[in-house]
């Protein structure tokens, strides 16, 4: 019996597109199984250096909830380079000013940190509000049991 190896070519043009509504869902678990999808982890020709994984898209990103008190505790960090140039904002700022931004880095953290992880991430579309515009790909709802 031989193990099946997926070939890149063969997933450029076989990528489905899924809708996934944010609604009432915690933040961390969301993202988990949005990068599960991403990564192609939900298929059974998976294949850990080929990225055989499905656009997803997200919508209600400020619906989106943190259990405990993560709202005020969790902070977002990013350094600009120079010195004093740390931004630290709390996960409530970040909610209420972008959260797409949110949901995005919390995907983001859950792929790999590599070329593959960075080409995966390019599937991913975040909005904020309940409409989107990729209507023209006929995206299929995917509900998670979280």
């Amino acid at each position: 019996m031989k193990t099946f190896m997926a070939a890149p070519a063969d997933y450029v043009n076989k990528r489905k597109w899924y809708v996934v509504d944010a609604e009432g869902k915690v933040l961390g678990r969301l993202a988990s199984e949005v990068a599960k999808v991403l990564r192609g982890k939900n298929k059974p020709e998976y294949t850990p250096h080929v990225d055989t994984g499905d656009h997803v898209i997200v919508v209600n990103a400020e619906k989106v909830l943190l259990t405990g008190r993560k709202l005020d505790q969790k902070m977002y960090r990013h350094y600009s380079g120079y010195p004093g140039g740390m931004k630290e904002v709390k996960y409530r700022h970040l909610l209420e000013k972008r959260p797409e931004k949110a949901v995005e880095l919390a995907v983001k953290g859950m792929l790999p940190k590599n070329s593959l992880g960075r080409q995966m991430y390019r599937k991913l579309i975040v909005y904020k509000g309940a409409e989107h515009k990729n209507q023209a790909q006929k995206p299929e709802k995917l509900e998670f049991d979280i």
